[in-house]
């Protein structure tokens, strides 16, 4: 919509300015972004000037050089203030979800990024009927344009796919509506199920919503695992034809804006946002499903390992080994940093400079905001890192990876100018998963037992088959649904719930005899959120393969792979992402990287099966 000026939102922002006295130095300084929410207010005036004087380069991109330059550089600063008001409302809203005030300033920041949209919607048609030519020209003659020919030439490449500036502004008016079908799933699956009370063996009486559900899966009896998938499950069941509703509205949505923008399919157009071939998620796809063996190999060294000889879907989350391993922050911050040191000291002390800074809040509490993640949009500040951290290895393997992605904005921000600084996910999911990598490094080398090495092994071994052959199953289901759609096929919840029990039973090797899976948990596919931001996941796939060979380069110590990965990390949006990792050394449309991934877990299980076997 605004590609060309505004960097994309953070998918996931921050959190809160209120810190109680004890805790302070574990919580962040929204200051350095804003003094205050009165501050925040006054740089919305002055964006909201800044949208008003954008309306007078409309019919005037193409005058001059210098003209072109100053509406340029008016819309780069008017994104970039609209990106830091954007960081702090979000933050406010995630460190208190239960704020009144909070969720105003964040609805405001939504109203302010509609109308940069609108305001701006003007640029790319205008951009396409002054035509290549001229606007080549008129970077050739101004240095200062020359930041700006990239993001140019983007525009350029997507002319059959813009429309006029009427059609263009249409459909920034329609963008307010682009998430009625997540915003409805969100409300449902958040607040509105009825989550079931379900009484465990030893007598214990919980409630399963979601959060409890992803901590009950792992119960170390049996049959708790059982009853509590049977109860999660059984409760989105009710809800199949409603979420399938929903589901399907995002599909048919999808398929509308591709139609509109004259692409074959929903996967050209959602790849093309940022010129990734097809072939990539064809190719991921392809090498995933001819690994399935290595998948099998897995579950069945789990069975073993759990002692179980009737393998079922209830039994892929419980850990492979326990450990009472603690790791208080400081004990953690230690570990991720020297976990990083094969990427040299610059990248530790600036990773040391934002982890004892205040650039992280850290322990979770009441209404906060669950999970992890980094916001790194705020350009002239710095990033900031959510943790919910508790102590366990977990902790620090989730710190190492956001910590990752902090470090990735933080190196982009400074090489960059703001124009070309932000990444795609594409690129972003490399450097978070790299670190975990490097974590996993340090832990092995420092063991100082099997049982030890047995419990980091399992944990990484884990990591695999859920960012990568479960991302990738994800990935399998997307493209068939989509191009279902896109052909004028409907699709219901129980239509929804087939083709996905399909894919479930082929990936965990039910025909195989690996496991059985009860149909009732095919419902599954209504419990994942990503599919409402199609074709998302395959990037979590994609990453880690290329992480893990961008690795084992640099701790082999292969001559220009620190160079070649700190460049891809320093290049920021620089280029299209596919050809900025491929320039790097691993190209994601080959065979290679997915073939170097799996034989990875296949050396890691080797090493299980060996310590096992030592263990009698």
């Amino acid at each position: 919509m605004y590609r060309l000026i505004a960097a994309a939102l953070c998918s996931g922002l921050c959190l809160s300015a209120s810190a109680a006295p004890e805790d302070v130095a574990e919580r962040w300084n929204l200051a350095d972004l804003y003094p205050s929410v009165q501050a925040w207010h006054e740089d919305a005036n002055r964006l909201g000037a800044q949208l008003e004087e954008i309306a007078g380069c409309r019919d005037q991109l193409g005058a001059s050089a210098a003209r072109l330059r100053a509406c340029l550089d008016l819309g780069t600063d008017a994104a970039k203030r609209f990106q830091r008001l954007r960081v702090f409302s979000s933050e406010q809203l995630s460190g208190d979800t239960g704020s009144s005030e909070s969720l105003a300033l964040s609805q405001q920041a939504d109203v302010l990024r509609n109308r940069l949209g609108e305001a701006t919607s003007f640029v790319e048609p205008e951009v396409l009927r002054i035509g290549a030519p001229r606007i080549r020209e008129l970077v050739a003659q101004d240095p200062g344009l020359r930041i700006y020919a990239f993001a140019l030439e983007r525009i350029l490449r997507q002319a059959e796919h813009t429309l006029d500036s009427a059609g263009e502004a249409l459909v920034a008016k329609f963008g307010s509506m682009n998430d009625t079908g997540e915003s409805t799933y969100s409300i449902l699956t958040n607040a509105d199920m009825p989550w079931p009370t379900l009484t465990l063996a030893s007598g214990e009486k919980i409630v399963l919503d979601q959060a409890a559900y992803t901590k009950y899966r792992e119960l170390p009896d049996r049959g708790d695992r059982k009853r509590v998938m049977d109860s999660f499950f059984g409760g989105f069941r009710n809800f199949e034809r409603a979420i399938g509703v929903t589901l399907y509205s995002q599909l048919k949505q999808d398929a509308v804006y591709s139609a509109v923008r004259k692409y074959p399919g929903s996967i050209e157009r959602a790849l093309d946002r940022n010129h990734v071939p097809v072939a990539v998620v064809d190719t991921l796809i392809a090498q995933t499903d001819a690994a399935l063996p290595t998948l099998w190999r897995y579950f069945r060294l789990r069975a073993k390992m759990l002692g179980i000889s009737d393998m079922a879907y209830y039994d892929i989350y419980p850990p492979l080994v326990t450990g009472h391993y603690r790791f208080p922050i400081a004990q953690g911050r230690q570990l991720v940093k020297e976990a990083v040191a094969p990427l040299g000291p610059d990248y530790v002390q600036a990773m040391a400079t934002g982890l004892d800074s205040r650039w992280m809040d850290t322990y979770p509490r009441a209404r906060k905001q669950s999970g992890a993640h980094m916001a790194g949009a705020a350009y002239d500040v710095h990033p900031y890192v959510l943790m919910n951290y508790n102590d366990d290895y977990e902790s620090v393997a989730t710190l190492a990876h956001e910590w990752g992605h902090a470090m990735h904005s933080y190196l982009a921000n400074r090489a960059q100018p703001y124009v070309t600084s932000n990444y795609a996910i594409f690129t972003a999911e490399i450097a978070s998963t790299f670190n975990e990598v490097l974590l996993l490094d340090r832990m092995l080398k420092a063991a100082t037992s099997d049982d030890e090495r047995l419990f980091y092994l399992g944990s990484a071994l884990e990591n695999l088959r859920g960012t990568f052959f479960r991302q990738t199953m994800f990935a399998e289901f997307e493209r068939e649904i989509h191009a279902a759609v896109d052909a004028g096929e409907s699709l219901t919840g129980a239509q929804l719930s087939k083709r996905y029990c399909a894919l479930l039973k082929r990936y965990h090797g039910v025909a195989e005899g690996v496991m059985a899976i009860d149909d009732g948990y095919c419902i599954e596919w209504a419990y994942i959120p990503h599919f409402y931001n199609s074709f998302y996941v395959y990037q979590y796939a994609t990453a880690i393969a290329a992480s893990s060979l961008f690795a084992e380069r640099v701790l082999q110590g292969e001559s220009g792979a620190l160079d070649n990965y700190l460049g891809l990390l320093r290049a920021g949006g620089s280029d299209y992402p596919y050809e900025l990792v491929k320039a790097a050394g691993v190209d994601l449309a080959s065979p290679a990287p997915y073939r170097s991934l799996v034989a990875r877990m296949n050396r890691i299980m080797d090493e299980v099966e060996a310590i096992l076997a030592r263990k009698g």
